[in-house]
């Protein structure tokens, strides 16, 4: 079972998306509320979800600054943006906060729902026009020399399934390894790059960083 939490200001979507998330087999959705503040004083509370959905416009506290506090104080959670936003720096904003997906607002319940088991599943969802975003945003740049990275062969491989989008099991699947070889590698990178996400190491790589 998936356990959700939704920060959303907006009364109608936060109970439609609620409500919808919460009638799936798989997935339980059952603290949805309106601002990062009230979301960390659940989370210091209760038994913690395994995904939250966050707007970035909120009362208070933005939603990036929300992912911050709470990927530091509770790592385990995954957290994705759901928001109308789709300029770059909000996008990259979020990401290098801790972010692991991106979706705007006009996805479907359904697209929603396969999201959240995406990324429940270690893969990093985005919407189309964001993934397009992210792929304009660089090409537009003029190209950066790749630093030497330190990263071997097989390690590469891996950050280049981070940036496709893959599941951990995708990835073994791919490179014909096991699951807990990919975490293994997947450790070796965050100590070599110096980051704690999945999040981090996509935007790194994205940036030419890798």
């Amino acid at each position: 079972m998936i356990t959700v939490g939704i920060v959303e200001d907006n009364v109608k979507i936060r109970d439609l998306i609620q409500r919808y998330l919460d009638m799936q087999e798989a997935i339980s959705c059952k603290v949805a509320v309106d601002s990062v503040e009230e979301m960390i004083e659940h989370l210091k509370k209760y038994d913690n979800p395994d995904v939250l959905l966050m707007d970035i416009q909120l009362p208070g506290m933005s939603g990036i600054e929300g992912i911050g506090i709470i990927k530091k104080e509770f790592p385990d959670i995954e957290i994705m943006m759901l928001t109308v936003y789709h300029d770059s720096h909000k996008i990259f904003d979020s990401l290098m906060a801790g972010a692991s997906g991106y979706l705007l607002k006009h996805t479907s319940l359904p697209e929603i729902k396969e999201s959240v088991e995406t990324l429940a599943n270690g893969g990093a969802p985005m919407s189309p026009q964001i993934a397009r975003k992210v792929i304009q945003h660089f090409s537009n740049n003029e190209k950066k020399e790749k630093p030497e990275s330190n990263l071997t062969p097989r390690e590469q491989d891996i950050v280049n399934g981070l940036v496709d989008g893959l599941s951990y099991k995708l990835i073994a699947d791919r490179f014909d390894i096991s699951i807990d070889t990919v975490r293994a590698h997947i450790r070796n990178i965050y100590k070599k790059l110096h980051v704690n996400s999945k999040a981090e190491v996509i935007a790194k790589s994205l940036r030419g960083e890798i």
